[in-house]
Order: C-alpha cells, then structure tokens, then sequence
C-alpha cells in the first residue's frame, strides 16, 4: 500500500508500471471529462501499443485469466487518460468502476472477470483505489473485444 506521503507517481514507479499513451478513440468521444472534481472515463478496451490486446468472448474461447489481464489492461488505461487530462497526481479516489464483460450464453463470472481493473487499482492506489462496481455481461463489445472499463474518480 502507498504510503501518505506517497504519490501515485511515484507509487506507479515503485511498481514498475509507466503509464501508456492514451488509446485514441474509435469513435466520436474523448477519452476522459472533468466535470467539478470528478472525472469520468469513456470505456477504455485493452489497448497494448495501439493494438487492442484480445479478443472473444468469455465462455467462448477468452479464459476467466486472460481476461482479468484484459481488465487490468483497461483499469491502466483510464488511468491514462486521467492522467493526461488532470495528472495522476490529483486523484483523490476511485469512486466507481463500471466494467462489460462480453459474455458467451451461460456465462456468469463477470465479477472475477473485472476483479483484474479492481485489484489493480488496489495495488496502485490502495485504500483510494476501493470503489462501488458493477460488473456486466454483454453481447458483444466494439472491434471484438472481451472487456471494457470505465472509472469515475475524484479529483483535487
């Protein structure tokens, strides 16, 4: 856990984990809005190096491991995206994670499946990194991927 005097900077760098560039929209979106002191993420995909990371369905051929990667992956990627529009530095907390798991009939492991963008805010933000959630299971999700997530965080 971080300490007090800790930012996430350096709590990032403690980790070994850089921060990559904003995945750029498929759409006509952006990718983070501050709106008083919070931020609202779009849903960020699992973008690695502009390419997304995987694809599927979860029942379907993506297992319940590569997919918690994939959530991760995605929970690293908004934390991107607030950091470029208010620096990483001024997170106050996670207030809610809302995570789409694109789901074969049957399936019904979405929790674990998002547990992979939970856990990681944990490990880099601790006790601010605790937030309300809600996991979905969907049909399908855009260019084929198995996972997106967004975050609402608060901000200084």
């Amino acid at each position: 856990m971080a300490e007090a005097t800790q930012t996430w900077s350096e709590r990032l760098a403690e980790l070994g984990i850089a921060l990559p560039a904003v995945a750029a929209p498929v759409a006509a979106y952006v990718p983070a809005v501050r709106s008083g002191n919070h931020v609202y993420t779009s849903g960020q995909l699992p973008f690695v190096d502009g390419k997304l990371a995987l694809t599927g369905k979860l029942g379907a051929g993506v297992s319940d491991e590569e997919a918690k990667a994939a959530a991760r992956t995605c929970a690293l990627n908004a934390l991107a995206a607030i950091d470029a529009l208010v620096g990483i530095d001024n997170v106050v907390r996670v207030v809610k994670v809302v995570g789409f798991v694109a789901s074969a009939e049957g399936f019904t492991g979405q929790p674990g499946v998002i547990n992979g963008a939970s856990e990681f805010l944990g490990e880099v933000l601790g006790d601010a990194g605790i937030h309300a959630r809600s996991a979905v299971g969907v049909a399908e999700l855009p260019l084929g991927s198995p996972v997106e997530v967004e975050l609402i965080v608060e901000v200084r």
